[in-house]
């Protein structure tokens, strides 16, 4: 029947066009491995770690990661209940949390995967404020500002008399407690009348559309949006290095000459979750990737050692936990350059 050699070509033809358009998978991908991760918390770790799940459907394709953003104190509350595998977050977990997770039985491991710096942000139109000091933020930011501290001329009499409208951190996120630890000199201490969010994004669209503003976030957040933000250098003047005001960068914040806001960032993973083949391969994957993924997404990586040395602390709480899986004794890889 010789009308079908045309619709064997089509067919064949069609088949070439999937392949050829379809994903690109890993050469060593795993199609056997199956189930859920489910990661919360920080919206300032979350770039990295989706940058990860990204790159991890190619080498796990039939496994399903699933990343929120709560914020670090509410991804905490979801990871101590057992109600997610990863938590991400901006500062350690605090006693009470880590209290709440052993009382159901969960131990958990800190691991540090990257660093950052909170960046002090004004709208590009602002002219006047070329700098800041940490104790200038400190009389913003105190709860004794609240409703007092109104007008930009308040903080230096120079600057003009114009409304101050301050954007920050909400208050489940770990930047707010570590920002108000590090500049106020005790966490979640700060005034409550300004616009809070635990989405960056949010306060990326309110300081870029509002010339009276001023904001904190993340490093790689002013970076994805630098063309509609301007950054503000900051003068730490606890410190006798006698730098004046300095500037945050991917080499001010890995040194730590971007003081006080320059910090590190971590993921949890619960005792459960180191059971689980999908989450070992993941964070397998995650220690020999996050060098160059959190560089591409704007922030600072750690040296290869200590990605190295971290991924070992990792696979010793594996050990300890006698997961049914021989991810652990499987070698070391080297983090990709």
């Amino acid at each position: 029947m010789p009308h079908l050699k045309p619709l064997k070509f089509c067919i064949a033809l069609l088949a070439l066009a999937v392949t050829a358009c379809g994903p690109q998978y890993d050469e060593n991908a795993d199609f056997s491995l199956t189930g859920d991760i489910s990661i919360d918390g920080s919206s300032t770790v979350y770039p990295i770690t989706e940058a990860v799940a990204e790159e991890y459907r190619y080498v796990a394709p039939n496994v399903r990661t699933t990343i929120g953003v709560s914020g670090s104190g509410g991804g905490f509350k979801k990871f101590s209940r057992g109600e997610i595998d990863i938590s991400n977050a901006s500062r350690s977990i605090k006693d009470g949390e880590a209290e709440a997770a052993r009382e159901i039985g969960l131990d958990f491991i800190e691991l540090s995967v990257a660093y950052d710096g909170l960046t002090i942000v004004v709208n590009p139109q602002n002219t006047w404020a070329k700098d800041i000091t940490v104790a200038e933020l400190k009389k913003i930011w105190e709860p004794a500002a609240q409703n007092k501290i109104k007008r930009w001329n308040q903080i230096r009499p120079e600057w003009p008399d114009r409304p101050l409208h301050l954007y920050g951190a909400g208050v489940e996120s770990g930047t707010y407690d570590y920002f108000t630890e590090a500049i106020v000199g005790k966490s979640h201490a700060s005034r409550g009348d300004f616009t809070a969010s635990e989405d960056d994004n949010v306060l990326v669209q309110g300081v870029s559309g509002d010339i009276n503003a001023l904001g904190f976030f993340g490093y790689a957040y002013y970076e994805e949006n630098k063309a509609k933000l301007k950054a503000i250098p900051v003068d730490d003047e606890d410190e006798s290095n006698g730098t004046g005001a300095i500037f945050p960068t991917l080499e001010t914040i890995k040194d730590g000459t971007y003081a006080p806001l320059s910090r590190p960032l971590f993921l949890y993973v619960n005792s459960d979750a180191a059971k689980k083949p999908q989450v070992l391969k993941f964070m397998d994957f995650y220690f020999e990737n996050a060098g160059a993924l959190s560089r591409e997404v704007g922030f600072i990586p750690m040296p290869d050692d200590k990605y190295k040395q971290e991924h070992e602390k990792f696979r010793q709480f594996v050990a300890k936990h006698k997961p049914t899986t021989a991810s652990k004794t499987a070698p070391l890889k080297q983090p990709t350059p």
